[in-house]
């Protein structure tokens, strides 16, 4: 059963990898790139401390840091714990695959950190927001999965990778939203 769920893994990573065209490509490696998103990032940012202030917003910060760390590492204790080859680390599959960035990135790829914390941010900023901003975290979510279909399209994580991440980004955003709410009430109820 488990063999058989890695092989349609592994076939819809060929179909939708080999969807992708050397005209799109730019605009992929490009979205892909985290330091392209700073921008954006600030910009939430600006809106959350716009909207809950400064004390709460040095609390929302060490969260959000948190949450980033908890996020990165258990993906990594996945990947290492798993050690699942990335698709493009397998030589059976470079014929197979447009790798379209230079290099591979790391050699395991279970699950993405890239899709797990994006839609962690995703879920996180989206809630935060909620009341000023209605549809924000649709389009945040939209965005998030962009960001971990880019890594399909790029060639460096199979599909279930990017699904399992994009689930446990959404399950740790949720339960860091709740952190900070309950952190914010603690702290500002005590001073």
């Amino acid at each position: 059963m488990f063999e058989q769920i890695l092989q349609y893994d592994t076939e819809l990573f060929i179909y939708l990898n080999s969807l992708g065209t050397e005209t799109w490509d730019p605009f992929w490696l490009a979205y892909t790139s985290k330091f392209n998103w700073i921008p954006f990032y600030a910009l939430l940012l600006y809106l959350i401390f716009k909207q809950i202030g400064k004390k709460p917003m040095l609390i929302t910060i060490v969260v959000v840091a948190f949450m980033i760390l908890v996020t990165d590492q258990v993906t990594n204790l996945f990947k290492h714990g798993f050690q699942r080859m990335r698709p493009c680390q397998l030589a059976e599959m470079i014929d197979k695959m447009r790798l379209v960035r230079d290099g591979c990135g790391g050699r395991y790829g279970f699950f993405s950190g890239h899709a797990s914390n994006t839609m962690a941010a995703a879920i996180f900023i989206g809630l935060t927001l909620k009341n000023r901003f209605k549809y924000l975290i649709y389009i945040l979510i939209v965005w998030a999965f962009l960001m971990a279909y880019s890594r399909v399209y790029i060639g460096v994580h199979y599909p279930l990778d990017i699904v399992i991440g994009m689930t446990f980004g959404a399950v740790s955003g949720f339960v860091f939203y709740k952190l900070n709410l309950y952190l914010i009430r603690k702290i500002l109820n005590a001073s």
